[in-house]
């Protein structure tokens, strides 16, 4: 009896200890949260979305904008009868003045997002151009149940041009609005290029108005009011320029790069084809997309900073280098080439069958002479060279301020042990020396390395000038030691050759007004037999077997100020597919007035003349 007692006594005790924690909590601890609960009920918040900002090119001309517009919206869990008087009066009311509205697209969106727990309106239009909707704005107005609300809407006023620079916004996905506010709440988010790496600055600070409002949610004080921020930036690319690149390479696919070699300011960088961006803020079609990803010349690769190739002969000035830096060999010292070298049982051709004779290393780089680097390459071994390679640049991130940036590959044996599990070959040095094999490369490095080549520091490759007009700096950086600055004179020298004499691979096709000093490069796409005697003729191969063609520049030879870089796919040989593309780029910038006209050497070249490319042909910006 006595242990039942006990049982029932604890059993009371625990039922009032329960019972008076939970008094305790719901009268004292509750307090301040029901407290705070109530004040949310007589405090509203309201955020302020920032319109996204401008983007601009050098000479103020605007690339990228924020279109004013309305978007409708409707109140959620309407009746029957409401819902059926939108559906079947009012709806109809818009698509009489708005003729692409899809009445049944609407009705089936607004079901799908009407659940009990959403309470905010429900857009069923995005977005109606601002001329379009003022006109009848008061007629919609006046509709309790439709909400007209002033948006935003990206617009680009050049369609593709620049398209893989300038990038595009698109809606925000989930990993997008993670840790970023603005995004989460305006529902856009840059996707590509400069929208992009600067999307936070782009896209602004929000605003903040705190209200105090009644039962009915009628707003009785303003406590608070934070105006939203956007900020504008303004890039470094001339649109005037941009529009030559694509009107000199026309149909041709490829990248071509124009740089300031001094600081790396980019003035305009084109990859080839391009795409129309005004297509992805509206939402590119399944169709167009597919269409886009199927072409074999790759539209929607950014060939500039992710089109990976084999460099070809355009990369022999860098080897050059690396041989003279490894003290065994000097810029004297000769090779005979005879237009071929044999290892183990393969042959190793130089693009002249015939040979070049006895070969240093400037009539090397004037002429591009294969055998003199297979020689060099085997002296010196992989190993040294792809040392200073990396050193110099290649296989890793320029720093351009692109997303996504590929760096390449420079194969050396601990990258193929690692790669393949296999040992290296000293034929495969041989294909890295004259930049074939696995060696790959972007166009914007061999622009970056030609910089450092002629003014004797790296810049930093960039397209951003300034945000809110307050200039952003970048730095350079010192990549060769004192040795190597002491043979840039003998690079340099047979730069100039390649271009001004007559034994230099691009002289038959430099028409340009200054002395440019420059390195062709044809790198192959498909491998030579053993058993051809005679390497065909880039003409005898199928289009997509042909050669890329590779030309790197720099300019004026007397004082450097900019790199132009070309890369035509598919082109064959580098002078000859990009020889006056890249001397009219240079005429072009001496007309628009970046280069003084007192570097004007060859007064006999008139690009209307000698490329058949007349001012009266380009077409107008406006």
């Amino acid at each position: 009896m006595n242990r039942r007692l006990q049982f029932i006594l604890i059993f009371f005790a625990l039922f009032w200890l329960i019972l008076l924690s939970r008094i305790y909590f719901l009268s004292i601890k509750s307090n301040k949260y029901y407290e705070e609960l109530a004040q949310e009920n007589i405090i509203n918040t309201e955020y302020l979305l920032p319109t996204r900002g401008e983007i601009r090119d050098r000479n103020n001309t605007l690339l990228a904008i924020s279109k004013l517009g309305f978007s409708i919206a409707l109140k959620p869990h309407l009746s029957k009868k409401s819902k059926h008087e939108i559906f079947k009066k009012d709806l109809a009311y818009i698509q009489h003045y708005f003729p692409k509205t899809n009445i049944k697209k609407i009705e089936k969106l607004y079901h799908k997002k009407d659940s009990p727990y959403n309470h905010k309106p429900i857009t069923i239009i995005p977005f109606i151009p601002y001329k379009e909707m003022i006109l009848h704005f008061v007629k919609f107005a006046k509709h309790d149940n439709i909400i007209i609300r002033p948006v935003a809407k990206r617009y680009y006023p050049f369609d593709d041009l620049a398209s893989h620079i300038i990038g595009y916004v698109s809606k925000a996905n989930l990993q997008d609005i993670k840790d970023d506010e603005v995004a989460k709440r305006v529902g856009i988010t840059g996707k590509n290029g400069i929208e992009k790496s600067y999307n936070r600055i782009l896209e602004g600070n929000l605003g903040k108005s705190i209200h105090k409002v009644n039962a009915s949610n009628s707003i009785i004080k303003t406590l608070v009011q934070t105006e939203p921020i956007s900020n504008n930036i303004q890039l470094t690319i001339d649109i005037r320029l941009q529009k030559y690149l694509g009107y000199l390479l026309g149909i041709q696919s490829g990248a071509i790069i124009v740089m300031n070699a001094k600081t790396g300011a980019i003035l305009a960088a084109g990859s080839y084809p391009t795409y129309n961006l005004n297509n992805f803020v509206k939402g590119i079609s399944k169709t167009e997309w597919k269409k886009m990803i199927e072409d074999l010349d790759h539209p929607f690769t950014n060939k500039v900073t992710r089109g990976l190739y084999p460099p070809g002969s355009s990369t022999k000035i860098a080897v050059g280098l690396s041989f003279l830096n490894s003290g065994l060999i000097n810029e004297k010292e000769k090779f005979l080439c005879s237009g071929v070298l044999e290892l183990g049982n393969r042959k190793f051709r130089c693009w002249n069958q015939w040979g070049h004779g006895e070969t240093d290393l400037k009539k090397a780089i004037r002429e591009s002479c294969d055998v003199y680097f297979y020689k060099g390459g085997l002296r010196v071994g992989i190993d040294k060279i792809s040392t200073d390679l990396k050193r110099y640049g290649f296989g890793k991130k320029t720093g351009v301020d692109l997303p996504g940036e590929f760096i390449g590959t420079v194969p050396d044996r601990n990258w193929k042990i690692t790669k393949f599990g296999e040992a290296w070959y000293r034929g495969e040095t041989l294909n890295t020396v004259i930049g074939q094999g696995n060696f790959l490369v972007t166009p914007l490095q061999i622009a970056m390395f030609t910089a450092a080549i002629a003014t004797g520091k790296e810049p930093i490759p960039h397209f951003l000038k300034s945000i809110n007009k307050k200039p952003v700096s970048f730095s350079t950086s010192d990549i060769f030691n004192k040795f190597e600055k002491s043979k840039l004179p003998i690079i340099r020298e047979g730069m100039y050759d390649v271009c001004n004499n007559k034994k230099g691979t691009a002289y038959k096709h430099n028409i340009c007004t200054l002395t440019m000093a420059g390195k062709t490069g044809t790198s192959q796409v498909i491998g030579i037999p053993q058993n051809e005697k005679k390497r065909m003729s880039e003409n005898e191969l199928k289009f997509y077997q042909k050669s890329h063609a590779w030309f790197t520049t720099y300019a004026p030879y007397e004082n450097p100020q900019y790199v132009i870089t070309a890369l035509i796919e598919h082109g064959g040989h580098g002078g000859q597919a990009a020889g006056e593309i890249v001397s009219n780029i240079y005429n072009k910038l001496v007309e628009l007035g970046y280069i003084d006209k007192k570097y004007i050497t060859h007064p006999d070249f008139i690009k209307s003349q000698e490329s058949n490319i007349s001012k009266e042909k380009i077409p107008s910006l406006n």
